[in-house]
């Protein structure tokens, strides 16, 4: 898909580079689920010459961005030349911007604290309404909620696992030659094809066996499910 984009004379450029009426193509990945496939997604990218922006949620149930693991994906994504900002989850601080103001910056310093770079991105979690857009610096980065990357220039996104607002390659941007914010999520991508459902299920399969993992080697009172049903 990103190579047929390429094909109409697109070149693949960053949120501070982008210009609204140019054949430019941002590629932005918000990080929701699962910091390996986002691993693999940004080595993949990589090898074709790709730069794209990925955005790490710090409050998060679904993984732990401090964790040796996820360390080592972080490190995975700098390493191919790839942005790496902050994806906000601004429910969790109310209508309140004062203290919206305050947690991003919080969360930016943590990030950056793991990362090892200066986060200079923000994109929202699953935004409300009054985010979209969002004209104002948060904590001293921008945001892609802005109007000028989410109004002046195209956006599409594969939310739950499809292209439910049409898909990319007729999008209406596209066909002006003009800029495209194209929001993935790299647990739609990366693996065998499947359905979303699948997709997810493998993805909870996969955590429910790294913390029986865990439990096994730091808890000896605890045995793993399988070694229970062998016995």
């Amino acid at each position: 898909m990103i190579t047929a984009v390429l094909a109409r004379g697109y070149k693949i450029k960053n949120f501070t580079e982008v210009e609204a009426k140019q054949p430019h193509l941002i590629l932005r990945h918000d990080i929701d689920q699962c910091l390996d496939t986002a691993a693999r997604l940004a080595e993949l990218e990589a090898e074709q010459g790709w730069c794209a922006s990925y955005f790490v949620l710090m409050r998060s149930e679904m993984y732990n961005p401090f964790s040796p693991s996820a360390a080592r994906a972080l490190e995975a994504i700098s390493a191919g030349g790839h942005e790496i900002g902050l994806h906000l989850d601004a429910a969790i601080y109310g209508n309140d911007a004062e203290a919206l103001e305050k947690a991003a910056g919080r969360e930016c310093a943590m990030l950056e604290s793991i990362a090892g770079r200066h986060v200079r991105m923000i994109s929202f979690h699953r935004p409300a309404q009054h985010l979209q857009p969002y004209d104002h610096i948060i904590a001293g980065r921008i945001n892609t909620y802005e109007s000028r990357f989410f109004n002046e220039i195209g956006y599409c996104s594969d939310s739950r696992g499809g292209w439910h607002h049409g898909h990319p390659l007729d999008h209406d941007s596209l066909n002006k030659g003009h800029a495209l914010q194209l929001l993935t999520h790299a647990i739609w991508w990366i693996g065998a094809h499947a359905t979303a459902q699948e997709k997810l299920t493998a993805y909870l399969d996969g955590r429910i066996a790294v913390l029986e993992s865990e439990l096994a080697e730091h808890c000896a009172v605890y045995t793993p499910r399988q070694s229970k049903a062998r016995t």
